[in-house]
């Protein structure tokens, strides 16, 4: 229960300023935080085939 407490606390901490800024301007960011998680992804994913074990 804690655990379900903690997780909408901090949703609604992480969604409180996106409420307040355009919606055009929201997809603009989450379209650019999404771009940088697939270069991070494909980066890590390079990096371990190259890694020997």
């Amino acid at each position: 229960m804690i655990v379900l407490v903690a997780a909408l606390l901090l949703l609604g901490i992480v969604l409180g300023p996106v409420v307040q800024i355009p919606f055009a301007l929201s997809l603009t960011f989450g379209a650019l935080i999404g771009c940088w998680l697939l270069v991070f992804a494909v980066r890590e994913r390079t990096g371990a085939r190259r890694r020997p074990r």
